[in-house]
């Protein structure tokens, strides 16, 4: 829902684009002494020493990348911001500042992106970024978002895509799939909800995948742990569009093939009883759901001793010679070609 009519609704047409910005953006507060400058200029001013800087950009689309029917505005501020992060702390930096820009349609009142900039503010708080800038322009199809995120690091700590090596170990952060089926409970009860608005569901059962969908969180802590065991990866991506899909990115970037194992493919307990309630295959909904943003990354074996046991981490598989290919090594020990499927592939067949 948009807006709760027992709550005041300000049309944004009172306030006029500068004004919106004023309000919506006056209790940020500056962090980084890299950010000389933030808001309120005709650019944002960053100096940083000397240091090498990553930025990446994203887009959230009303009806592509979101629905607004079951995600609430707080939430969905939250995660466009999360979403941006991952991408950071996939190169092995860490963020310090962030701009956002939003298109949104006159049925928006002025609460509502309220709540939205929430969600922003509590990110940025909790990741300890700087919100520096951004647009705000009127939409004829409801509400858009980019978020532009930029960090930093030292020289010789970035990490790309395409340093894996043959014999390397592919690793992966937390658990999979998670993301993916939280959106099938919330699109299920979407539906029962539209016959019956009176019904209430019950996804108590669900809430750590409905969280995983709803509230994302970037791996932050993955960065510094990684620092701490005194391990660099020789590449790393964040999951964004399913696993399959960024194993082939290191793969086709570094020219190099792997091998994966499916009984090594982490799943939460919550994933694999949903997915056996909606009859979807646990490794398929893992290999190809996204949205877990976890980070994927390879290690020189040597570095094996100072991960092994963690509980954040799961070796998955292991690289090889581009001409061996990639595959996905089944239980029964079945070699498949990996694709890229991603959420085509469950638009297709569901």
């Amino acid at each position: 829902m948009i807006e709760d009519k027992n709550q005041q609704s300000t049309p944004l047409s009172t306030l006029g684009e500068f004004a919106l910005i004023d309000h919506l953006t006056k209790d940020f507060k500056i962090k980084h002494k890299s950010t000389v400058k933030g808001i309120g200029d005709d650019a944002a001013v960053l100096d940083f020493k000397g240091k090498k800087i990553a930025v990446t950009t994203d887009f959230l689309v009303e009806g592509v990348h979101f629905n607004l029917s079951y995600m609430p505005l707080k939430h969905l501020g939250y995660k466009a911001v999360v979403v941006n992060l991952s991408d950071i702390y996939a190169m092995n930096a860490m963020a310090t500042q962030i701009t956002v820009s939003i298109a949104v349609s006159n049925r928006f009142p002025l609460e509502a992106l309220e709540e939205l900039y929430a969600g922003i503010q509590t990110a940025a708080n909790i990741y300890n970024i700087d919100v520096v800038g951004g647009d705000t322009t009127s939409s004829l199809t409801g509400l858009l978002i980019t978020v532009t995120a930029i960090g930093q690091f030292e020289d010789g700590d970035e990490v790309f895509r395409s340093g894996a090596k043959p014999n390397d170990l592919l690793v992966v952060s937390g658990d999979l799939g998670g993301a993916y089926m939280g959106l099938q409970v919330l699109e299920r009860e979407n539906e029962v909800y539209k016959v019956n608005p009176k019904n209430q569901p019950d996804l108590e059962p669900y809430s750590y995948i409905i969280e995983r969908q709803l509230k994302p969180e970037a791996r932050k802590d993955v960065v510094k742990l990684l620092k701490d065991l005194k391990i660099k990866p020789t590449s790393m991506i964040d999951i964004s569009d399913g696993l399959s899909s960024e194993i082939i990115h290191i793969c086709k970037h570094s020219k190099v093939g792997c091998d994966v194992f499916e009984e090594k493919i982490p799943l939460d307990p919550q994933v694999i009883s949903t997915c056996e309630e909606f009859n979807i295959d646990s490794t398929t909904v893992a290999l190809n759901g996204g949205e877990d943003y976890e980070l994927l990354f390879t290690i020189a074996q040597d570095d094996y001793p100072k991960l092994k046991g963690n509980p954040n981490f799961s070796v998955i598989g292991f690289m090889k010679e581009e001409s061996a290919g990639m595959h996905l090594v089944t239980r029964g020990e079945s070699r498949i070609p990996i694709k890229a499927q991603g959420w085509k592939y469950f638009n297709e067949e569901n």
